[in-house]
C-alpha cells in the first residue's frame, strides 16, 4: 500500500540550497565589518588626543559593533516589532538608571552640607 507523497525533505533540501550562501556571505560581510571595526579601535588608540574625544571615538566604534551583533547575529533585524519596542523601551530605562543619579550628584558637587 504505496501512497505516492512527494518528500518533503527533498522540497526541503531544494529550498536549503539556495538560502545558505546568502546567509553566509551575510555572516562573512558582517565578520569581516566586526574586525575591521576592533582593527580601527586599537589603531585609534594610538593617536595622541584628550580622554574624552578617544571616550567618544571607542563609544562610537562600540555603539555601531554593537548594533551589528544585535541586528545580525541575534537576529533583530527580522525580529516582530513588539519585541524591538521592549528593546528600546529597556534602553530607555538603563539609561535613565545611570544619568538620573548623576544629575542628582552633579547638583550637589562643592555642597559641604550634603555629605
Amino acid at each position: 500500500m504505496d501512497i505516492s507523497v512527494s518528500n518533503p525533505l527533498l522540497v526541503m533540501n531544494k529550498t536549503e540550497n539556495a538560502l545558505p550562501s546568502n546567509h553566509n556571505m551575510r555572516y562573512i560581510l558582517i565578520g569581516t565589518s566586526l574586525l575591521v571595526l576592533t582593527v580601527l579601535t586599537v589603531w585609534t588608540s594610538y593617536f595622541t588626543v584628550t580622554v574624552g574625544v578617544s571616550i567618544v571615538i571607542a563609544l562610537i566604534i562600540a555603539t555601531i559593533k554593537g548594533s551589528l551583533v544585535a541586528s545580525f547575529f541575534m537576529h533583530l533585524v527580522s525580529e516582530k516589532k513588539l519585541i524591538l519596542i521592549v528593546l528600546i523601551i529597556t534602553v530607555v530605562f538603563f539609561f535613565a538608571l545611570i544619568f538620573l543619579p548623576l544629575s542628582d550628584t552633579m547638583d550637589n558637587v562643592g555642597n559641604p552640607d550634603v555629605y
